[in-house]
């Protein structure tokens, strides 16, 4: 695994910590203080339940529940980006029964969340391993869950986009229009002005047609983004820009068109659905006590 953004931690223990404070509140898990021994020891197994998944989080997983209790042993028998099928042993924790009992859905939810992502990201990058076409994600992210959702994508296969707004200039339709207002030249005006402002930064500009295309390449941007193009534009496009440009596929995407446009020679293929669209992987925690 290569180019894959480092976890953030500082980020992720404040997740974590949200997590477990909406699910405890003041009280505490009160059906496991109730029914549970306090002495009580056990031995639980995060299991896949799933016929194919790219795991992504384990760390994450065991992260929560050292938060519950940090005497709790967690050994992982999986690494994040391996791919696991049905019944394969993900996990083993073993200590106290109530804090394994107490940490279980909220450290599910992560693991699970992640392996869709993954999941999702493997397939989609798959259809592409042919061509030397990437396929990248967006900013169509889980609130406060971004660097753990590129951090999955990556693990599953795929590339990451910008991770913000801060980390490239994307001149997009509505920027576009807004410049405008001032007269025609608005890409280049545009273009212009963001060199000016942030000159380490590169540049995207949004094109909606290939008259777009040919005015951004002619601006010496680093990316253009080919926005809901057919096949046949996209062709066009590339003959426009003849390697000027880093050239970008997006809207419209789908998995059954992945293939055909990898054979365009776009250099990239963007998809909100790495992350907006996947299913959370079905993983159990399954418990047996200790004697």
């Amino acid at each position: 695994m290569s180019n894959i953004p480092a976890i953030d931690w500082n980020r992720v223990n404040i997740l974590i910590d949200l997590a477990l404070s909406e699910d405890l509140d003041s009280r505490g898990d009160t059906t496991t203080n109730a029914c549970v021994p306090a002495n009580a020891r056990s031995r639980a197994v995060l299991l896949c339940k799933e016929d194919k998944m790219v795991l992504a989080g384990i760390k994450v997983a065991e992260k929560v529940f050292k938060k519950i209790d940090p005497e709790l042993e967690f050994t992982a028998l999986k690494s994040d980006g391996e791919l696991c099928v049905r019944g394969e042993k993900l996990a083993v924790i073993e200590g106290s029964a109530r804090a394994i009992l107490t940490g279980e859905r909220t450290a599910l939810n992560f693991i699970q969340r992640l392996c869709g992502v993954a999941t999702m990201s493997h397939t989609y990058a798959n259809e592409l391993k042919d061509s030397s076409c990437v396929v990248l994600d967006t900013r169509k992210t889980t609130p406060g869950y971004r660097n753990l959702e590129k951090y999955a994508v990556a693990v599953g296969g795929a590339g990451n986009h910008r991770i913000g707004l801060f980390d490239r200039i994307m001149i997009k339709d509505n920027h576009r229009e807004l410049a405008a207002l001032e007269g025609d030249g608005a890409i280049a005006r545009a273009v212009k002005r963001a060199r000016s402002a942030y000159p380490d930064l590169e540049i995207e500009v949004e094109a909606d047609t290939l008259d777009e295309v040919a005015q951004a390449a002619e601006c010496a941007v680093e990316h253009i983004m080919l926005d809901n193009m057919t096949n046949e534009e996209m062709k066009k496009a590339v003959a426009i820009v003849a390697g000027r440009a880093k050239l970008e596929a997006s809207g419209g995407i789908t998995l059954e068109r992945l293939a055909s446009i990898g054979r365009i020679g776009v250099d990239f293929v963007s998809s909100g659905a790495l992350t907006h669209s996947v299913r959370s992987m079905d993983i159990s925690l399954d418990i047996e006590v200790l004697k």
